[in-house]
């Protein structure tokens, strides 16, 4: 299996913006959204992770916007942000992307969640951001100001209601560029059978090697999402790809 790159386009009152360990009030501008879209879709990306910010931290809704960019893109789109409810994930099922990210309600509203994946299945991943503290793995909600329970109890039953996917971020790392928390990812693709995407802290390419190399060697991780390291240029999409797929190519051939 490929390892799979999601480079991210958080967007916060109609700009793309990266914010640092998730607080609002960090943004960093980085201009137009779709423009920021259709330059990873023409370095190579088969994947884009779209974020409405204003959305998750409840001050707002770009949702046309984003379904403006879906729209424009040729590429698989993971749309995440505030879809809390059967309005909002029916609008955001609208626009065509391939899958949402349910962060809050999943936490929330677990009944609700259930539903929404007994009914879309693959097409619904869930976010589970994670604050590791002296009370242990706690997940963050709401923008990630509130707590969201305990992580290994939440994924216990997620898992057993089906849930397709899970998006992982050590929230202390976000935005960061200090590496991702490896040890974290590993514990929890350990914990369930479904595919963990890893978020938060990629700060050089080899960071993208390591998960891979970990995919490659049977860690249930399948792809990664970059932010602010392409965005603050640390390296480019293209080199990532062209690394992360020779760890891939390397493991076919030892196979």
């Amino acid at each position: 299996m490929s390892f799979t790159l999601l480079p991210a386009v958080d967007v916060a009152d109609g700009q793309a913006v990266r914010l640092v360990q998730g607080e609002a009030g960090t943004e960093t501008g980085y201009g137009d959204p779709l423009e920021a879209a259709l330059a990873w879709q023409r370095d190579g990306a088969e994947w884009v992770h779209l974020v409405d910010l204003d959305a998750a931290f409840g001050r707002g809704s770009n949702a046309e916007l984003l379904a403006g960019v879906v729209g424009k893109l040729d590429v698989a789109v993971e749309l995440s942000g505030g879809i809390r409810d059967d309005a909002s994930l029916k609008r955001a099922l609208s626009t065509g992307c391939a899958r949402v990210n349910l962060g809050t309600a999943a936490l929330e509203n677990p009944e609700w969640c259930a539903r929404a994946v007994a009914e879309h299945g693959d097409r619904i991943a869930v976010g589970l951001d994670v604050r590791i503290t002296e009370q242990g793995h706690r997940l963050a909600a709401r923008g990630w100001t509130t707590d969201g329970g305990d992580l290994w109890e939440t994924l216990d039953r997620l898992d057993r209601d089906g849930c397709a996917r899970y998006v992982v971020t050590d929230v202390s790392k976000d935005g960061t560029l200090r590496g991702p928390n490896t040890d974290l990812l590993r514990d929890v693709a350990d914990a369930t059978p479904a595919p963990v995407i890893a978020s938060g802290g990629i700060a050089e390419v080899s960071d993208l090697v390591a998960l891979a190399e970990l995919a490659a060697s049977g860690v249930n991780i399948e792809g990664s999402i970059v932010g602010k390291a392409l965005y603050a240029r640390r390296f480019t999409l293209p080199e990532a790809l062209s690394a992360v797929r020779a760890v891939s190519a390397s493991g076919r051939a030892a196979g």
